[in-house]
């Protein structure tokens, strides 16, 4: 260890996680008379709901993950260590953390846990390989380069059936971030690389979209589901339900009908986008305290969002059991925990027990259409486009990210190009190295 990180001697607040929960609890603490430190793996906070537009070209990193310390450079008492917390020892108040340059120990007297969640395999780990997930800029990166580069290697192939292998992707999750996927797959094939090759038609491109359940975004309900099923089919998804994903390797994919019976995907390019898993920490602090995980891995907090017999320590975004896994959840548990412990700074009684407000839910499906459920109002189309184009607008971070997402949208989707087409054999192989190295990228 390098020792324990040291700052001045005000009310200690660590906070995990530069996400949506790390983030605004940290800014909710700009005038109160702590002193906060964020530890975090990365450099930026990550706009995770556009991932997907970094992966198919419409948006660079930068406009959806700014630096934490650019966004955070003007409150004085607020820093950032970068470290992968491995531990915490609530006996000691201390988050252990590891970096390039060794270990940290860093004391709190309130401690925000707000580390995320990770892409789940259910059991399938080696399904990583071939099928990225999208949680990280790695992996949305590493998923450009396998997208375009798909269309490359199809470019040079001669044998039918390898270019057909080429030329098809699989998208496993049929919920928002598998259904945006799917369609912007095939819109990039359909609409932007028209004229682009000489040898093949990116319009032949197959874009199939799997879940093993029984209709794409299960959570918006049935008519919503159907709308959004039909607009699929129009832009020329293949989308299988009832499919569940039994095997994966380099060249294709295996799946399981309802009746049992197994078939088989050719396919270059596959993208996972189905089922995610909460930070292993979780199950850390389960074991300290006794609160009950959920299959996920999430914990079960006090109706106060901190944890059996410890009021210090909150749990806040994707690790909270009971909780839908969005932004909403993240951002509205950090100012709790910010708002709770500006009270009790000050002597007063808490705020009453946390409530999530659903503020809502949205996921585009193809340019100029998608489907919006907010509260009892449902809607899908044009409408619900701009809605999500507005709200995507509004939680970005940073005017010039705004002003530069807003020009790329413009050009991407009122006419064809893709601006962020560069994709280099390190972003597409440079993951697993690192994984199979046993180490993580500073940024």
């Amino acid at each position: 260890m390098s020792g324990k990180a040291s700052y001045v001697d005000k009310h200690r607040v660590v906070v995990i996680g530069s996400g949506f929960g790390g983030l605004f609890a940290t800014k909710a603490l700009k005038r109160a008379d702590v002193d906060v430190t964020i530890v975090a793996r990365t450099t930026h906070h990550l706009f995770q709901p556009l991932l997907y537009q970094v992966a198919t070209g419409i948006l660079s990193e930068g406009e959806i993950a700014p630096a934490t310390r650019e966004v955070l450079r003007r409150q004085k008492n607020a820093r950032v260590l970068l470290g992968d917390v491995t531990r915490i020892d609530l006996a000691a108040k201390e988050v252990v953390s590891t970096s390039p340059q060794g270990g940290t120990r860093t004391p709190y007297d309130t401690l925000v846990v707000a580390a995320g969640a990770t892409q789940s395999y259910f059991g399938n780990d080696r399904f990583a390989e071939f099928a990225p997930g999208m949680k990280s800029i790695d992996e949305a990166l590493e998923l450009r380069g396998r997208i375009f580069g798909a269309f490359e290697m199809a470019e040079l192939a001669e044998d039918p059936l390898e270019i057909d292998r080429w030329l098809t992707f699989v998208v496993v999750g049929a919920g928002p971030t598998g259904v945006e996927m799917a369609g912007q797959i095939s819109e990039l094939a359909r609409r932007a690389l028209t004229g682009n090759f000489r040898n093949i038609d990116p319009a032949t491109a197959r874009v199939v979209l799997l879940d093993a359940a029984p209709q794409v975004l299960g959570p918006f309900g049935d008519r919503l589901a159907e709308k959004a099923t039909r607009q699929l089919n129009r832009i020329k998804v293949d989308v299988q339900l009832g499919a569940k994903v039994v095997d994966v390797d380099a060249q294709g994919i295996e799946v399981e009908g309802p009746d049992g019976r197994r078939r088989r995907i050719e396919a270059s390019c596959k993208i996972w986008a189905a089922g995610v898993a909460a930070s292993p920490l979780g199950a850390q602090l389960a074991e300290q305290t006794g609160a009950p995980l959920d299959r996920a891995g999430r914990i079960t907090t006090e109706p106060d969002l901190t944890l059996p017999g410890h009021p210090e320590v909150f749990v806040v975004g994707d690790m909270l059991a009971g909780q839908p896994g969005v932004a909403q959840v993240a951002i509205q548990g950090g100012r709790y925990a910010a708002k709770t412990i500006r009270t009790r700074l000050k002597g007063k009684s808490a705020p009453a027990s946390f409530a999530y407000k659903d503020k809502g839910s949205m996921a585009t499906v193809s340019r100029f259409h998608a489907v919006a459920s907010i509260g009892p109002v449902r809607f899908a189309g044009f409408l619900a486009w701009l809605a999500w184009l507005a709200l995507h607008l509004f939680y970005i971070v940073g005017f010039k990210s705004r002003v530069t997402t807003l020009l790329h949208w413009t050009v991407s989707f009122g006419g064809r190009a893709r601006s962020e087409r560069t994709a280099t054999l390190q972003q597409v192989f440079a993951r697993r190295a690192l994984e199979q190295l046993g180490s993580r990228p500073p940024g």
